[in-house]
């Protein structure tokens, strides 16, 4: 392992490098079984004689290593003592092959092959200090234990003795916890009201080591705008809904597969229930719930991976306004993303994130896939329906069928002293087919907005070229599209203390695969495909806190892609017409 040596000959001398060199011998020795070896036990000598500015070093053992520092030792039997909720002590015991459990009741409070399962380390095996922490990692994301802790002890008194037993303390934590989050909106639609979320999780869930989470959650919100008639009952909008979900500190798979259930990387299985009633007061009134199962694993500390196989969510309109009637006729293709339908999706999401290496920037890079419909498509085809037939139903209700491919790059770079170069790269496409045309709404993209392009609100953009025109009132319900592109830069500076500045700039649009009459210019073309590009700039500052950051951004548009009435690229009619102020909590990106 020389070549992992932090000591490199030309750099500077240092006496933390020293430092960082006896930590690491320390745990190249532990990780072979030399469980006695401490970082105190490597010493050096420096001749800085030989050549005028340079030390010559050397790195060696010292020469009062006790005897045990110098020997291998072995992992022996393993015991685990289990105290109660209420600090009740062990008070009977459950020997198996592997491990010795001690505990207080009619049974262990947890079932022993969950235990096993975050252990990894084994009878005869060397000792190792990280097999050692990568079991308390995985003991303590178990969220179990209020306190676990790992002792070790030869096996026996004698010179030749060359076993560890280790000895486990934990105490289990409370069974239950409950959280209750209240909040306030405020919308620039004159709309406000408060919001509540209660939630109780049941850890330990049956002795698996799982929780079991239940959750209610409900908002109200009222018309705030004096110019506007009608009753409360029609102006008022409220959502409430439920949700039941099962976690899972590992992969809960229907087939063995040892090697990818052991990890020492966290694992997570969550399987999900819902049910949600929303309001919008003068637009409709619609009824959802769904349910899907998800996986989330490491092969490493850089690749996350999301696995979710299965997705399904069922919407249906239970009654709609005339108002809302009349803006789905004139707009066939925003009735069909809301109608009522059948969601069966199942979504891949992978991602690299290197901010643990030690680099001189930082990268994060997220895809992820999703395929909606096509399983199900496919049962039908088997039963004679055609793959490309319109409108098949299942349980009465139309599903959605397309296919969602999105790709986001991020990257930090550091300039100097408190500065950084930020920027983003991020992409996308929702191709829609076979039995629906349309994708559902809550999957068409958008953009604008405080973490988006600054200079424009959310939804004030595209598709394309095109444009809801100012005297159309709910034309940003429209504003949505099956392309995404955009791009962000920024600079981040100090100014003084915590408070931090950034000047940034910011480009994108989104646009649609088919051409839409009801949305004149929205469809992709390579032809004006610059000129509908949305470009702005901007300053802002930010104020951190550390455990988060308030941040303000101007954003000044250069260029929006549709018709301003002013010729030229920067096409603003006037300076204050371009401006947008954003008030947000943490980093765009």
């Amino acid at each position: 392992t020389r070549q992992q040596s932090v000591l490199k000959s030309g750099d500077n001398f240092s006496v933390i490098k020293l430092e960082e060199e006896r930590q690491r011998l320390s745990s190249l020795f532990r990780n072979h079984g030399y469980y006695y070896y401490r970082p105190e036990f490597t010493t050096f000598r420096a001749d800085t004689l030989q050549r005028p500015g340079y030390v010559s070093l050397q790195v060696l053992p010292t020469t009062s290593i006790p005897v045990e520092a110098k020997k291998q030792y072995y992992m022996g039997k393993t015991s685990v003592y289990l105290t109660g909720y209420d600090d009740e002590p062990p008070t009977d015991t459950l020997r198996l092959r592997t491990m010795d459990v001690y505990y207080s009741g009619k049974k262990p409070g947890i079932r022993p092959s969950a235990l096993m399962r975050n252990f990894f380390f084994r009878k005869g095996e060397l000792f190792s200090q990280d097999r050692q922490t990568f079991s308390q990692e995985a003991i303590a994301r178990m969220g179990v234990f209020r306190y676990s802790e790992f002792r070790y002890a030869p096996k026996d008194t004698t010179s030749r003795c060359d076993t560890l037993d280790v000895n486990i303390f934990a105490t289990f934590d409370k069974p239950y916890n409950a959280e209750l989050e209240f909040n306030v909106t405020n919308k620039s639609t004159d709309q406000m009201g408060p919001g509540a979320i209660f939630k109780i999780t049941r850890n330990n869930f049956q002795r698996m080591g799982a929780d079991l989470a239940f959750e209610v959650r409900g908002s109200y919100e009222w018309q705030t705008s004096s110019t506007v008639e009608g009753n409360a009952s029609k102006l008022n909008s409220y959502e409430i809904g439920t949700s039941l979900s099962l976690g899972f500190p590992r992969l809960v798979l229907p087939w063995k597969d040892n090697e990818l259930r052991r990890s020492r990387f966290p694992q997570k299985t969550s399987f999900k229930l819902y049910v949600d009633l929303l309001n919008r007061a003068r637009f409709f009134n619609m009824f959802s719930f769904g349910g899907n199962v998800t996986y989330e694993f490491r092969k490493s500390r850089m690749w996350k991976h999301t696995v979710t196989p299965f997705q399904l969510t069922f919407n249906t309109l239970l009654s709609t306004t005339q108002r809302f009637d009349s803006i789905t006729a004139t707009n066939p293709s925003l009735a069909l993303s809301l109608g009522d339908q059948f969601i069966p999706s199942m979504n891949y999401t992978f991602t690299y994130d290197n901010s643990r290496l030690k680099l001189p920037y930082q990268l994060w890079w997220e895809n992820s896939i999703t395929s909606a419909g096509n399983v199900t498509s496919l049962l039908y085809a088997a039963m004679g329906k055609g793959f490309n037939e319109k409108n098949k139903e299942l349980l009465g209700t139309p599903f959605a069928q397309f296919l969602k491919l999105t790709s986001e790059v991020r990257t930090l770079f550091k300039v100097g002293e408190k500065q950084h170069i930020a920027t983003r790269l991020m992409g996308g496409i929702l191709w829609s087919y076979g039995n629906q045309t349309v994708a559902p709404y809550s999957e068409q993209f958008y953009i604008g907005g405080a973490n988006s392009i600054r200079a424009f609100t959310v939804r004030s953009l595209g598709p394309g070229s095109y444009t809801p025109g100012k005297n159309v009132k709910y034309g940003y319900v429209d504003q949505t599209g099956d392309i995404k592109l955009e791009a962000n830069v920024e600079y981040r500076f100090p100014i003084f203390g915590d408070l931090y500045g950034a000047t940034f700039l910011d480009a994108g649009n989104i646009w649609l695969l088919r051409n839409d009459p009801t949305r004149p210019g929205g469809e992709f073309t390579l032809r004006n495909f610059f000129k509908s590009l949305a470009l702005g700039t901007g300053v802002g500052v930010r104020y951190d806190l550390t455990f988060l950051v308030v941040r303000l951004d101007l954003g000044i548009a250069i260029h929006a892609p549709y018709e301003t009435g002013k010729s030229g690229y920067y096409n603003i009619p006037k300076f204050k017409d371009g401006l947008g102020l954003h008030f947000a909590i943490g980093y765009p990106f």
